[in-house]
Formats: structure tokens, sequence, C-alpha cells
């Protein structure tokens, strides 16, 4: 189990030179104050689709509160998460895969990495066909261990995807496309979860949690817990999201900028570690079937407008994604007009 961060072994007083990056890899983040926008979903619909609309088109983030999902579920999968981390190497070596091919496993430092580097990060990777069933095939796939584990992700994954479904019902409307333009293959493939953990870091200014890279999915919603860490791209710097008790952080995937023809855009983010603290957050990504064929809708292209995107299953996608690396410029040169 090489390269697994958070196991008692991993710890370490310095930082391993396998994770030193060049400065120019990990540009600080600006001190200008520039804040993600808190959306209250609980609002009239009308204020809260143009709240999303104009918060999505200008930062391409935002954060959501009163979002539905119960508080309860929220804090069961957080602490579920969180403890499975404090196992022992041992209660964990069996999930542990380098094989990114397997939709479940455990693995370290990322797999956006084309040239070796390594980052200050492990993965818990689950993934399920929707809807869930209780008991079903694939929780069979999940860890075991912490007890409650199985229970907690099931229990958090049925109504953090209907968040993501009203989410782009109120998109759709908001670009002018039919309310259930993103339901069907659009948003019917597996639900993934990523749990993702930054253990403390000797030297968090010389390396970095994940590296600056675009989402492959449709959409994602982020639990970033208590511990600050992610960055985003915005106007050539970095800004630091204020972590908001209960949010989630919304951010769109390279599928939802395709199928808008541009008007959302998939916006760079990275994550950097603490020097004090662990972090652990859970991304939850909707995406297209294997299949499912994106292309710039065609309500979005009539009128002189031309299609900026070529059409791509998400198979054919995420074969290249894979290739070219998870940067903005690289996917953009590989699937734009």
């Amino acid at each position: 189990m090489e390269g697994l961060l958070s196991s008692a072994a991993g710890r370490h007083e310095t930082l391993p030179e396998g994770f030193l990056l060049p400065p120019e890899q990990r540009p600080p983040a600006s001190s200008a104050a520039v804040a993600l926008p808190v959306i209250d979903l609980s609002g009239p619909r009308d204020e809260v689709r143009r709240a999303v609309f104009q918060a999505g088109t200008e930062l391409g983030f935002f954060q959501v509160v009163n979002h539905g999902v119960p508080a309860e579920a929220v804090r069961a999968m957080e602490a579920a998460c969180e403890e499975f981390f404090r196992l022992p190497a041992c209660d964990k070596a069996a999930f542990y895969s380098d094989d990114a091919a397997r939709p479940n496993r455990l693995f370290s430092s990322t797999t956006y990495g084309a040239a070796g580097e390594r980052y200050w990060r492990d993965c818990l990777r689950l993934a399920c066909a929707f809807p869930i069933q209780a008991g079903a095939a694939a929780a069979a796939a999940w860890p075991d261990k912490p007890a409650g584990l199985r229970e907690a992700v099931e229990a958090f994954l049925a109504p953090a995807r209907a968040l993501g479904m009203e989410l782009l019902r109120l998109l759709s409307e908001g670009v002018g496309l039919p309310a259930g333009y993103f339901e069907g293959d659009l948003s019917g493939g597996d639900v993934v979860v990523n749990v993702n953990h930054y253990p403390a870091c000797p030297d968090p200014a010389r390396t970095l949690g994940l590296p600056p890279h675009c989402d492959r999915n449709l959409i994602t919603l982020l639990l970033q817990g208590h511990v600050p860490g992610l960055q985003v791209a915005y106007r050539g710097d970095w800004i630091r999201v204020r972590p908001v008790p209960g949010a989630f952080v919304v951010n769109f995937g390279h599928q939802l900028e395709i199928a808008t023809n541009g008007l959302l855009k998939s916006v760079e983010h990275r994550a950097v570690p603490d020097a004090a603290r662990p972090r652990t957050s859970v991304a939850t990504f909707i995406m297209p079937t294997d299949d499912c064929l994106v292309a710039p809708a065609a309500e979005l292209v009539g009128s002189g407008d031309q299609p900026r995107y070529r059409a791509v299953t998400f198979h054919e996608f995420m074969r290249v994604y894979k290739t070219v690396g998870a940067r903005r410029e690289s996917v953009e040169k590989a699937f734009k007009i």
C-alpha cells in the first residue's frame, strides 16, 4: 500500500521529495477579497433561478444553503468518511488499488498527473447506479468498515443527487432550455463520490493536494468540510473558498459546458493541504451514461450561432480526457471547434 498518506506509517515530519512541486506549478492564492456567492435555495423560485444562473456564469462556482439534503444525512456522511481515514492501514489495505478502471477503490495522489507528479491526497472512490436500492449490489462493493459507512452513503446519495437535478433544472431554465433537458442519459450514469482526504502536511507551500483541473462530469456538489483548502481560478488568480457550515459548493463539469455551448463554463480549481489539520471533503458527481452523445443543445445554436464544441460520447470524452489531462486548455483544444 505504498503511497497511502493517511496510514500511521505515512505521517511525515518532512515533505517527501516526490511531492515537491516547482514554484510555477503552485502559484499562491490571491489576497483579493472575492467570495463565492452563497445562495439560499428556500427563496422564491424566480429569484433563486436568477441567482444560480448569475453565479454560474460569473464565477462557475457558488455555495447553496437550505438545499433540502437532511442535516443528519450530511453529518453522518462526513463522520463516516472521516472515521474511514482514521482506520488502521490494515483495515483499508484490501480496498487499495492503483487500477483506475475499478469503480470502487482507495488510492493516493491523483489520476490527473501526466508527468509522474504526486499530490498530497488519499481518495476513497465509490460508485453506484441510480436509483439506489436498499442493500444494492454496488453497496456490497463498498468498504464494510467502519460500521455504518454503507448506510451513511446510501442515505446521503439520494437527496444529494436530487439537489443536483434541481440545480440542473434551474440552470436549464436560465439558459433557455426545457426544465427537464438534463434528465435521461445526460444525468443517467453512475453517481460517483470521491471522498478526498488531505492529511496535515509538513510543508504545504511546496506541494498541492490536487492540481488545477476541471471536472469531467455534468455537475459537482462538494461538502468541503470545516478546514479551508479549496481554491478557484478567477481572473488569473486563485481565490480561497470560505467554508460555510452545512453548505454544498457547486461547480460545473465539461459536459454541462458542451451541452450549453459554452454559456456555462467548467472552471479550474485545486486543493491545498493544511500544515496542522487534516481535511476531508466529499465530492458527488452526476455523470452521463457511457454511450450518451453530448453535444451543444439545438436550442442554443440557432439564429446564426454556431456550435463551439463537437458532439462526443461520454465514453470517448473520458478516453481523451485521461490522455490529455484535466487542465482546461488541454480539454478545450481536444473538443472545441
